[in-house]
């Protein structure tokens, strides 16, 4: 079995939490590697074929700040071929104008890099105005509000989990 990378930014350690959850759910440490975006590299990125990326929406729509560091390193990456599954960490209450931005902004230029984006997720039971990450409406990945909605948190994850098991061909 292919083992998936999985990158994220965190800065209150609730994506991290997330991404930690998510591993869990794909099968344990075996199957996924997790990878602080702080302190990885353009070739970490080489070894997987099934990619997924996790990031907060910082500020007002903004992304996380390792993120923002990282950004332009993207361009170093060879994404053709690779499936790219997103998920982020937003309030969509207090920031309903940009919920969950920062994985639209990182899957707009991931995916015109060559990433095939899987894990797309629907915007049913959510209140906000706005968001960067919703394509076709969906939303491009997870979208997690620890803020407003925790208690859905586990079930959201297990249920994406599944549909990516799919999509990645686990």
């Amino acid at each position: 079995m292919a083992k998936v990378g999985l990158f994220y930014g965190t800065q209150t350690g609730n994506t991290e939490t997330i991404a930690e959850l998510i591993q869990k759910e794909l099968g344990g440490d075996g199957v996924v590697d997790l990878h602080d975006i702080s302190s990885s590299e353009t070739g970490d990125f080489d070894d997987y074929e099934c990619i997924i990326i996790g990031c907060p929406t910082w500020n007002v729509g903004e992304l996380q700040a390792d993120w923002e560091g990282f950004y332009d390193e993207l361009e170093n990456i060879d994404f053709n071929g690779k499936k790219v599954a997103y998920f982020g960490v937003g309030d969509q209450i207090g920031y309903a104008d940009n919920f969950q931005d920062a994985i639209g902004i990182l899957e707009e230029k991931i995916a015109s890099l060559g990433g095939k984006t899987v894990g797309y997720w629907s915007t049913d039971g959510y209140d906000f105005n706005e968001s960067k990450a919703v394509k076709n409406g969906k939303f491009v990945g997870l979208a997690i509000d620890e803020d407003n909605q925790s208690d859905l948190t586990d079930s959201r994850v297990k249920t994406w989990v599944s549909q990516l098991k799919r999509e990645f061909g686990l």
